[in-house]
């Protein structure tokens, strides 16, 4: 779908070179696709060794952004997990208070809009504050809701918030990680997600019911953290992949109109692929918010589950999120990104009969493998949006498509409580009781087959390189080469070699 140079795409799947040609016809693109999806097998060191290649600040910038996508999820969770709660306070339905859940969606795309340009304009670091001062005014707000008005706007504005955080945090975490390392990096990072809504399950349990405010304490203590957040990202500089494109921008004369500039070549060169990225990003969604969001009800209301039950199983869940996550991740540096996803969707499919109809404790160990099947596959997805998308805009790009997605998905726990609602049980006293499990499944299954057939219709930039140097869109938007003194001797006298070997039209 773009063009790039050998050296910077060294490690990528046999026959990757041919689906880069821009000028390749839809039946030569979709000739490459059965071969460049062997697994090209590549080395990887230990995992160890990997993480070893870090630097501190490296490894500060991944904690940070660990930590930031972390409380991003636990905020999100606190809804999800007192669905009754809130119900019962605002006298609402189970599909009428998971409109909460749905207008977050919703709304995360403006979010990752407005910060997405902000970072990549302005900076990774002052955006990401903003970001997490807007988290504790708006969690605090829900707290102190008192009808269901208020409750949806907060949550409508939390996810302008939410979703500005998710492209900010993968470009701080991965743009200056070592290449060999991004694998495993991106699956750790992913995970935040799983750990974040591990650490919601574990304090809705403590918070929750056991003081006379309710459900309350979740949402206020969810606003107490991310001032922690701010000031460890105070402490940090700027990563040094934006300051070298910075300083790219301030050498061209004109840093508003260079970006402009960019803009418009990312736009004319890549809008296929920013096409794809987001309807890719909209099943992953549907992916994750299909198999999580109204998991806990369903434990709760189909299969009376004690909220003790209730609890354990989610933690596990997540422990397998995790662990699936980071394994997966660290797997698609030898196996591809492609093949990687493919490959956890076709077993989470397997899994679903297990996740949604074991009736007694024993679905823990079902949860543990479905969820590490579903963050495995969104272990890859951090790195794989990064080398995919256009270098000048990586925030942006990674995060809008990742929010776009989220929109496309917003409405998943409403979908599935409504149509839940037409498969009743016998009530349990006054209460109604739904089949959430086989709805669930159902929705899963369409999901997965989604995700497996976009997976291997599309591309694959394994091992792309990062600098500046090898960013031709810059190059093409300020009119020449030569942008930093970082670039390798001979970037600007590419001999015709290079240029036969990468197809270059």
């Amino acid at each position: 779908m773009a063009s790039y140079d050998n050296d910077k795409l060294r490690n990528d799947s046999p026959g990757d070179d041919a689906m880069r040609d821009s000028h390749m016809g839809i039946g030569r693109y979709l000739a490459t696709r059965l071969p460049t999806l062997k697994p090209p097998m590549a080395k990887a060191p230990n995992p160890f060794t990997l993480l070893a290649m870090l630097n501190l600040q490296q490894w500060l910038f991944f904690l940070v952004a660990f930590l930031a996508w972390s409380w991003d999820a636990f905020d999100f969770f606190t809804v999800s997990l007192t669905v009754s709660e809130l119900g019962e306070e605002f006298d609402k339905s189970t599909s009428q208070i998971t409109w909460g859940i749905t207008l977050v969606l919703m709304f995360r795309s403006v979010g990752a809009v407005i910060f997405g340009i902000a970072a990549d304009r302005y900076g990774r670091k002052w955006p990401f504050v903003v970001n997490n001062i807007l988290f504790i005014i708006l969690e605090l707000g829900t707290g102190f809701c008192n009808t269901y008005g208020q409750f949806l706007a907060c949550r409508a504005l939390f996810g302008v918030a939410m979703g500005g955080l998710y492209g900010n945090a993968a470009a701080t975490a991965l743009e200056d990680c070592p290449e060999q390392a991004r694998g495993i990096v991106s699956g750790m990072l992913q995970q935040g997600y799983a750990f974040g809504y591990l650490l919601a399950t574990v304090f809705a349990r403590a918070l929750v019911g056991t003081t006379s405010h309710g459900w309350r304490p979740l949402f206020w203590f969810g606003a107490c953290p991310p001032v922690l957040i701010i000031i460890f990202r105070l402490c940090l500089p700027e990563t040094k992949s934006y300051l070298e494109r910075d300083a790219a921008r301030k050498a061209s004369g004109n840093v508003a109109g260079t970006f402009v500039a960019e803009g418009r070549v990312a736009l004319n060169k890549h809008w296929l692929l920013l096409t794809y990225l987001v309807l890719l990003m909209a099943g992953f969604n549907f992916m994750s918010h299909g198999s999580q969001d109204l998991y806990p009800q369903m434990l709760e209301n189909q299969f009376n589950f004690s909220h003790n039950a209730v609890t354990v199983t989610q933690v596990v869940a997540n422990l397998g999120a995790m662990t699936g996550g980071t394994v997966i991740g660290y797997s698609s540096q030898i196996f591809g990104r492609r093949f990687s996803i493919i490959v956890m969707c076709t077993v989470g499919g397997i899994l679903l009969y297990p996740y949604g109809f074991t009736s007694n404790k024993r679905i823990i160990a079902a949860a543990f493998f479905e969820q590490f099947c579903v963050q495995g596959a969104w272990g890859v997805i951090p790195i794989h949006l990064m080398e995919l998308s256009p270098g000048s805009f990586r925030t942006f790009v990674v995060g809008t498509s990742y929010q776009l997605g989220n929109l496309a998905s917003s409405a998943s726990s409403t979908i599935e409580s409504t149509i839940g609602e037409r498969f009743p049980l016998p009530p349990k006293g006054e209460t109604k009781r739904y089949q959430y499990g086989k709805v669930i499944a159902i929705f899963m299954a369409c999901v997965y087959v989604y995700v497996i057939v976009l997976a291997f219709v599309g591309p694959e930039h394994r091992g792309r390189n990062f600098d500046v140097a090898h960013d031709e869109d810059l190059s093409d938007a300020t009119g020449h080469r030569g942008l930093t003194g970082g670039q390798r001797n001979g970037d600007e006298k590419r001999d015709s070699s290079d240029v036969e070997g990468n197809q270059k039209v």
